[in-house]
């Protein structure tokens, strides 16, 4: 069984009133939520919080859940939203989706560029030069790029899913991920010495 179909099975379980499905999907999808929320909510404490009342919400919600996406993308949604209406209901300013993309998801990003053996001083630095080059990137990326390549490469959302949250053709999804991942090979091309027809 996919897990879209695991998905769904427990969603129908859910919505019949089996609270051990929810449970399951809330530890399903619980770490992967609150990272990506930890992008506009900060303070640990109040993204426990965020992260609990978008699962509240989303139980709340799961008569209205018809399987026409998939759950991840249903569960973003309310995640997302919560997070907002958290940020604005307590006066402070919703953050670009990525000021500051975590190490350690930027250099998962470059695996295939960086050298092999990563215990040597040299293979660090270049691991940590490489992680800091794709943060600026992304930092100066427009809004739609930026969040096109997030949910493609960090979230590992399929172009479908994207296409759904983001409101737009799949054509138009492909173009900012392909934009963007040349925006971002070509701040990397000077430290990586790639050549000019190869991407990150």
């Amino acid at each position: 069984m996919s897990d879209l179909e695991t998905d769904q099975t427990l969603v129908e379980r859910a919505q019949s009133g089996d609270k051990r499905a929810f449970e399951l999907l809330v530890v399903r999808y619980q770490s992967r939520l609150s990272r990506l929320l930890s992008r506009l909510v900060r303070d640990p404490a109040e993204l426990e919080d965020v992260t609990q009342e978008a699962f509240i919400r989303a139980y709340r919600a799961l008569g209205s859940f018809r399987g026409e996406s998939a759950f991840y993308t249903w569960l973003y949604r309310i995640g997302m939203n919560t997070a907002k209406n958290h940020l604005a209901a307590s006066g402070r300013r919703i953050p670009s989706t990525s000021q500051r993309v975590q190490d350690e998801d930027a250099e998962s990003s470059d695996d295939a560029r960086t050298p092999r053996d990563l215990g040597t001083p040299e293979s660090l630095l270049l691991s940590r030069e490489v992680a800091d080059t794709v943060n600026r990137a992304m930092e100066t990326l427009p809004d739609e790029l930026r969040s096109a390549i997030q949910l493609r490469e960090l979230e590992g959302l399929s172009y479908e899913e994207i296409a759904t949250l983001m409101d737009c053709p799949i054509g138009t999804v492909r173009s900012r991920i392909f934009r963007a991942r040349e925006a971002i090979a070509g701040r990397l091309r000077p430290l990586l010495d790639l050549g000019g027809n190869r991407r990150w």
